[in-house]
């Protein structure tokens, strides 16, 4: 019982005094927004470099194929470095101000590593649609820009949607690593809250639930959006 009351008191501590679970609802505020810009940015980066590198195969435009070896070299970076290293470089490198906004940081930096990953994700959706569908689009005279934009990547998305949607997830937990910057994210408050307590251990307990929870969110809402893309291939 006496461990019991210890284990009940220290959690206590962590949360109700001096009102410290607003630290976490700060620190989480700007975990979910700052993981939100990234997505976006993200997305718009892999969808756009994998367009590049799919069109670059099948045609003889030269500054397409010079785009295509760039992107080639940007997933390769990104994919080949740690996530660290470069939060430290671009935040050392280009957001040197201190007035800088951390959740432009965070959103740049994530979602350009997000995005390395998402172009990989989507050439390969695009890449599984059968060559016939651009065929098809081309012979009812739309563009190949028009095609890849109402044929192919609709139905690119239904065949990533499950790794895009764990990409998404894993996006979220990294976002952890930002506070090596002093930017005040959910385990950035942890940590501070530990340092109130003399007891870091609680406040990173309460912060690992509290991702468990957004990913189990995640995921939940993932499966809900496949079923209803099953039932509409269905109908």
């Amino acid at each position: 019982m006496e461990k019991l009351r210890e284990i009940y008191e220290s959690f206590y501590n962590a949360l109700i005094p001096e009102q410290r679970y607003l630290a976490y609802l700060d620190g989480l505020k700007m975990t979910l927004l700052i993981s939100f810009f990234a997505v976006i940015l993200g997305v718009i980066i892999g969808i756009v470099v994998a367009t590049v590198r799919v069109s670059a195969k099948s045609s003889k435009n030269v500054i397409l194929k010079i785009l295509a070896k760039i992107c080639s070299i940007y997933i390769t970076v990104f994919r080949g470095t740690p996530l660290m290293v470069q939060l430290m470089i671009i935040y050392y490198m280009i957001f040197t101000s201190r007035n800088t906004n951390p959740i432009v940081v965070g959103a740049v930096c994530f979602g350009l590593n997000s995005g390395a990953y998402v172009a990989e994700i989507v050439r390969a959706g695009i890449e599984s649609v059968d060559y016939g569908q651009m065929e098809a689009g081309r012979s009812l005279g739309f563009t190949g820009l028009q095609t890849m934009r109402y044929i192919i990547l609709p139905q690119a998305v239904k065949n990533i949607l499950p790794a895009l949607g764990n990409e998404f997830i894993v996006l979220v937990k990294e976002t952890s690593v930002i506070s090596v910057i002093a930017i005040n994210d959910l385990t950035k408050m942890a940590g501070f809250v530990g340092t109130r307590t003399f007891d870091p251990l609680p406040p990173y307990i309460i912060a690992a639930c509290v991702y468990l929870v957004i990913v189990l969110i995640l995921s939940k809402l993932l499966s809900i959006f496949e079923r209803r893309l099953a039932k509409s291939d269905h109908n």
